[in-house]
């Protein structure tokens, strides 16, 4: 009899789950899709700026280093701040954006972020003097960071659970497209024009954004029902009962705080997914992304690739390519298996990585990263030419590692678990701590080098990765086919299997 008693509630509430998934199931087989994508296609036309933004200055720093107007004229170290100061920028902007998310809604934080996007370009066009050209990269920067939070939120709390996969992995998809589109119009532009182009996709964001809605569900937090149910018809289709939606998304607010107060970080529904979302996004930055990105045109180099402009256009394209699958592949494969095969390949990448820095600096083991990009005699007699292939094959498949689940992913699961009331203080985090790592191992890159060498650097990255994976398998929570209300009912422990 105590056995049946234990046993009967499980049962009626698997019942209630399974009328609750085919009730679900009935609803999504009825919604037209057609104008969700075409409010993922508006906001992601942020991420595309952004990767502009990232992408702007490997074209744009050889030509401001050899201009002959001296006002403009960069040093190597004015260089290297004009290209990381962005970083500072983003990580100003990622707490801005996890404050005005929450002000004025999803839908103008992300029509406000075209304004210092426009602005910063502006400046850099119109530059007369170095701090012209910092205030622009920082303004771009600003805007940077509140699109790579505002953007994510946007299509998590438009997007349904059959698509949201798909649709959240668009974001890293137009930030790589992004750094493509200007790594290929500054092999026909100079950097003024390059300016003028990346302007664009931010000024059509603007105007997109003016016709699509404002997410259901900040709508719902600010007791706009009326709205919400527009807003669900208009994503949905003239078929789904938009009511419905409406409903189950309600009741799901109305038993949470309708406020976020620092109580709260007491609530394992807030700082299970807070935790998550940091490392992740610490573990993001600590893979080697940027190492590997600043190796790239001396590996082409060695590989006897001509032209080193070309050669950045074929890394960034195979980040197109791989991202573009992983988001096709996101809501079948989940996000757990790209995750962990991405952490494996990119393991694997990097410790073969080390190898071929160990050989090729076999008797300068204590060389520093200087030496090794400026000796170009020591590097021709060391290694034959053919290793050089190892490098490029190395940097492929971790290219293609990190784009399949490491590039995007940690920003779509950012998007999905947190709850409603610390969505914006939870990606805020997130974000600053994405940047501010970004900084750190830009600038510490090169010292990180000279103190335990090339190969010793990328053995460590390797190990990082290595982390990834059982950091994924142990924390990181599955959200493939849920809904956000089933996902932060798991982390507070109201889930029922």
């Amino acid at each position: 009899m105590d056995d049946y008693e234990e046993s009967r509630p499980l049962l009626v509430n698997d019942e209630q789950t399974d009328d609750h998934r085919s009730e679900q199931d009935s609803y999504l087989d009825k919604v037209k899709n057609g104008k969700l994508f075409m409010a993922t296609f508006a906001a992601v036309l942020g991420p595309l700026s952004f990767g502009f933004v990232l992408g702007y200055s490997s074209p744009a720093i050889p030509e401001l280093c050899k201009i002959q107007d001296q006002r403009l004229q960069l040093s190597t170290e004015e260089a290297s701040w004009f290209g990381s100061v962005v970083t500072i920028g983003a990580a100003l902007g990622g707490l801005l954006g996890g404050w005005i998310v929450e002000k004025i809604g999803r839908k103008l934080s992300l029509m406000f972020c075209a304004i210092p996007f426009i602005s910063g370009f502006t400046i850099i066009i119109a530059a007369q003097n170095h701090w012209m050209l910092y205030v622009g990269r920082v303004l771009t920067g600003l805007a940077s960071g509140v699109t790579s939070l505002v953007v994510p939120l946007y299509i998590s709390e438009t997007a349904h659970e059959r698509v949201r996969g798909t649709m959240g992995s668009c974001v890293q998809l137009m930030v790589v497209t992004g750094i493509m589109g200007a790594y290929l119009t500054g092999l026909f532009l100079d950097w003024r024009w390059l300016a003028i182009t990346s302007s664009i996709p931010p000024t059509l964001m603007l105007v997109f954004m003016c016709f699509m809605p404002e997410t259901p569900r900040f709508l719902l937090c600010q007791g706009k029902r009326r709205e919400a149910e527009e807003a669900l018809r208009f994503l949905r289709g003239p078929d789904a009962p938009a009511e419905w939606e409406c409903a189950k998304i309600e009741e799901a607010y109305k038993n949470e705080e309708q406020s976020f107060s620092l109580v709260d970080l007491k609530d394992p529904g807030v700082y299970k997914p807070l935790g998550i979302g940091i490392i992740m996004m610490l573990l993001q930055q600590f893979t080697g992304i940027n190492a590997i990105m600043f190796y790239a045109e001396t590996i082409f180099e060695q590989a006897h690739f001509k032209s080193s402009d070309v050669a950045t256009v074929i890394v960034a394209a195979t980040q197109v390519l791989f991202t573009a699958i992983a988001a096709t592949i996101m809501d079948k494969a989940g996000r757990k298996v790209l995750l962990i095969l991405s952490g494996v390949i990119m393991c694997v990448s990097e410790a073969v990585f080390g190898v071929y820095f160990k050989l090729t600096v076999m008797k300068h083991n204590n060389a520093s990263l200087t030496s090794v990009l400026t000796d170009a005699s020591s590097l021709a007699e060391q290694p034959p030419t053919d290793l050089a292939w190892l490098a490029v094959g190395s940097m492929g498949l971790f290219i293609a590692g990190f784009a399949l689940g490491w590039g995007p992913t940690p920003w779509l699961v950012m998007s999905e678990i947190f709850p409603t009331r610390a969505r914006g203080l939870g990606s805020a985090l997130c974000v600053l701590t994405n940047w501010t790592c970004a900084f750190i191992v830009t600038k510490t890159f090169q010292n990180l080098m000279d103190a335990i060498t090339s190969a010793g650097t990328f053995w460590m990255f390797s190990g990082l990765c290595a982390l990834n994976v059982i950091f994924t398998a142990i924390f990181v929570p599955e959200t493939k086919g849920k809904t956000l209300e089933e996902i932060q009912a798991r982390f507070k422990g109201t889930h029922q299997r």
